[in-house]
């Protein structure tokens, strides 16, 4: 019997290792598996990529990963979001890579990876400082500048409703980044509000086929980043 429900987080994060490219959701507070990314600190892992669409804010989730040492480089789109202290002090004392990707092509390039697409071009970053290195190609008369994709060994991702087959539904605008990133990942760790029985999710609002997700681990109750960034909370 097929059944991707973990007992807990420690079990569902036990394939994460050293080195790992890690994909996180999120926009902000929107979508981000917070729970996920404390029990990542919580296992001390070390030297990771972290692709996400900021660099974290306040001192919880994704900043608190940050602040622990864990994290290695950061490819992003917007590292300097509200409150985003803990990353802009690693990266002026020179204690963190960073690599800016505008949000279209950020997408597109995590997209294409799980669609097994060899990359694409895109106008987008031409005559720009993110096209450096990178191969430029005139089509029908205007320049276009290659992205490669973008992998991943785990992707942590945040969704509404699963079944034990880990078949998903996310909330509103908090789905971002998740399901793609479900598609980009070798392994995908999802954290849920809701667990239903196999059939209770109507085929046709499946977001995220269950064949894309390895994990799903039951928190019914997250955490609100933007509250705890308010009140000036930290983990641990």
């Amino acid at each position: 019997m097929i059944n991707k429900i973990a007992p807990d987080i420690a079990t569902a994060l036990a394939p994460v290792k050293d080195g790992d490219v890690v994909m996180i959701s999120g926009f902000g507070d929107a979508g981000s598996p917070t729970e996920l990314i404390h029990a990542l600190i919580d296992k001390g892992v070390r030297h990771l990529t972290v692709i996400n669409n900021n660099a974290g804010n306040g001192l919880i989730g994704l900043a608190a990963l940050l602040k622990a040492g864990a994290v290695a480089k950061v490819i992003c789109s917007y590292p300097r979001s509200s409150h985003s202290v803990v990353f802009e002090d690693l990266y002026g004392a020179g204690k963190i890579a960073l690599e800016t990707v505008p949000q279209g092509t950020l997408a597109e390039r995590i997209r294409a990876a799980g669609a097994g697409i060899g990359g694409f071009y895109t106008k987008t970053s031409v005559g720009t400082p993110v096209a450096h290195g990178k191969e430029v190609r005139t089509i029908d008369g205007a320049d276009y500048v290659f992205e490669a994709p973008l992998h991943a060994d785990i992707a942590l991702v945040k969704a509404q409703a699963a079944d034990r087959w880990g078949n998903l539904t996310y909330r509103l605008a908090a789905r971002n980044f998740g399901p793609i990133m479900c598609m980009a990942a070798r392994h995908t760790v999802v954290q849920v509000r809701t667990i239903v029985a196999l059939g209770d999710i109507d085929p046709e609002t499946v977001v995220t086929p269950g064949i894309f997700v390895n994990t799903v681990v039951h928190e019914p109750n997250p955490m609100s980043e933007r509250h705890a960034v308010q009140q000036g909370q930290g983990y641990p």
